[in-house]
């Protein structure tokens, strides 16, 4: 059977263009080599922050307040829940990147928050303790999502509006040939007039040829118990103290802890074939001393943890974009550990270039000619 549109990888980003390329009407196969949101790849964890005041770019915010209006959507045509809002505090000093940036974003594109200082911020949230020195952005409108639900969700769309969905089934191979792509598994061959390449930590193998300087990390997510039994609750926690070691925080409701986590800090470079899946007490203790520090009384016993990758790009910036010698095939990659909350706007932005071309969406920031002479 030829397909209108393939999708490689249908993790966050691939659920969600199998999703909205099926809405539209195309023939979509969707190829994953795992099962429906697995564990395996970058789109697990059972929480994920959203945030708009964005001190990663304000350039994102516009993407993030349609991710917002398509995050609803689904919520409401899939009847699971998928967002929780419980506010989002970014706390670190005001001559650091997390507060500032975040500020500037809210500023320029006139969204509500507050400014704390550091006695504020103790009064509001007692379980906290900044720094005097430190001060916050409050942001009400934040939260995290549910990542194996908006897969889910994605996918039960998609099937629903027609797509064909194989599970277990990695891709090996794709080429260009003509005007149609050829894709080949090792159950067989498939022909489309597009192809959609999402592949998380597969992205460096399937696009070789454009020399992407992407960087595949190891990292660890942990959940902690409260000392005490009942803990005030708190929002999300992006906090950037004094040695840039930024690491955050989410209440998860799994026995009233959080789920915490260096962003940055302890990653080790690997590959999905080389991931060292164990967690060591040491890891946990880092995190869980950081806690110790910040939220005292978050920084209970050592629940659960689980390994994931981030593939990241030397700016921290994504990749969107046609691919610079085959028109007709979209990659996505290189989300940087912080493209989860924008899954279902990327993925309108795939089924627009798959059956476009273009996209009205502001993508220039994530061309890949930026990397590199060889990735434009």
């Amino acid at each position: 059977m030829a397909y209108d549109a393939i999708v490689v990888g249908l993790g966050g980003m691939g659920s969600a263009a199998a999703c909205h390329l099926a809405r539209r009407g195309r023939r979509v196969l969707g190829l994953e080599r795992f099962g429906a949101a697995h564990e395996m790849g970058s789109s697990h964890g059972r929480s994920r922050i959203i945030r708009q005041a964005y001190y990663e770019g304000a350039e994102y915010v516009p993407l993030l307040l349609r991710a917002y209006e398509l995050w609803e959507e689904l919520e409401r045509e899939s009847g699971r829940r998928l967002l929780t809002l419980t506010g989002a505090l970014m706390v670190g000093s005001p001559e650091g990147e997390l507060v500032p940036g975040s500020l500037r974003s809210a500023r320029e594109h006139g969204l509500p928050h507050e400014l704390l200082d550091a006695k504020q911020v103790r009064e509001r949230f007692p379980t906290l303790r900044p720094s005097p020195g430190e001060v916050a952005l409050y942001e009400e409108r934040a939260g995290f999502l549910h990542p194996e639900e908006c897969v889910r969700a994605h996918l039960d769309l998609a099937a629903r509006d027609g797509a064909e969905l194989r599970f277990g089934e990695p891709v090996l191979s794709w080429r260009a040939v003509g005007e149609r792509v050829e894709v080949r598994t090792g159950s067989g061959r498939y022909e489309a007039g597009h192809l959609v390449i999402t592949a998380g930590p597969w992205a460096p193998e399937l696009l070789a040829e454009l020399g992407l300087p992407l960087r595949v990390e190891r990292r660890v997510m942990f959940w902690f118990g409260p000392e005490e039994k009942r803990v005030p609750p708190i929002p999300v926690l992006l906090w950037e103290p004094e040695d840039g070691d930024l690491f955050y925080a989410v209440p998860d409701g799994w026995r009233g802890g959080v789920k915490a986590a260096f962003h940055h800090a302890g990653g080790s470079p690997c590959t999905p074939e080389t991931l060292d899946r164990r967690v060591r007490e040491e890891e946990a203790l880092g995190v869980r001393e950081r806690l110790a520090r910040h939220a005292p009384t978050l920084a209970g016993r050592c629940l659960d943890a689980k390994v994931c990758m981030y593939t990241l790009t030397p700016d921290g910036h994504f990749v969107v974009s046609l691919h610079p010698d085959h028109p007709r095939v979209a990659i996505a990659c290189g989300f940087s550990g912080h493209g989860f909350k924008f899954c279902g706007v990327i993925g309108e932005i795939l089924a627009d270039l798959a059956t476009r071309g273009d996209t009205l969406h502001p993508i220039g920031l994530f061309s890949p000619g930026r990397l590199g002479e060889r990735a434009s």
